[in-house]
């Protein structure tokens, strides 16, 4: 039977390394870096439960998520003491990351009988927070508010959980289906330059009187 939990321990430990690259790479000391790292992990779920009052919060009931946390974030220190990191390794763990998170999230999300639509917004505002808190506490501008395919990403992988689901597939098929089309999407746009048009209102040329 495939099995949710260590799908969502591995998207912990995924996480963790992603906030703990950046983190690295803002040259932060050990504290600031294991913090980052576990806001990361656990920051998407943490909003998920809150959403969803779902009490006690999962890393309350369960310090696996937590201890996974710092030893990834130790683990990523002591690797990238000794070694470079390939310059995609960032994206790449962000994009794991997103992959399961809109697995777990979207079927926790299912459980509580939500509509479709709400399902996609939770799945999305989940999914991507935990990004959006450790970009935030690192001073980088949110991968949400950039140009790139990223909460597009998770809606698609949401809707395609949704379709698959209702069509009857195995459990596993309809979960890795979700995890290659999100995965997919946020590597294609980065590697092609996938992007949404962006919006831009010209401001008027204020004409200054001669003389």
């Amino acid at each position: 039977m495939f099995s949710l939990h260590w799908l969502d321990l591995f998207g912990t430990i995924v996480f963790a390394i992603s906030g703990a690259l950046t983190a690295g790479r803002k040259r932060l000391d050990l504290f600031g870096v294991l913090m980052i790292a576990a806001v990361t992990a656990v920051g998407g779920g943490t909003v998920r439960d809150v959403l969803l009052s779902r009490y006690p919060i999962f890393w309350f009931m369960d310090n696996t998520y937590l201890w996974l946390s710092v030893a990834a974030g130790i683990a990523t220190m002591l690797y990238t003491r000794f070694f470079r990191p390939p310059r995609t390794s960032l994206v790449i763990a962000d994009a794991l990351g997103l992959s399961t998170l809109t697995v777990i999230n979207a079927s926790i999300a299912i459980s509580y009988g939500l509509s479709p639509v709400i399902l996609v917004i939770m799945t999305a505002l989940s999914s991507v927070a935990g990004g959006l808190i450790r970009d935030i506490l690192c001073a980088e501008i949110p991968m949400i508010l950039q140009r790139d395919i990223y909460i597009t990403a998770v809606c698609a992988g949401a809707i395609v959980y949704l379709v698959l689901r209702h069509l009857g597939l195995h459990e596993i098929l309809y979960n890795t289906i979700t995890m290659i089309t999100v995965m997919g999407l946020r590597v294609a746009a980065i590697y092609w330059d996938w992007h949404l048009p962006r919006y831009y209102v010209e401001e008027p040329q204020i004409r200054r009187p001669r003389g």
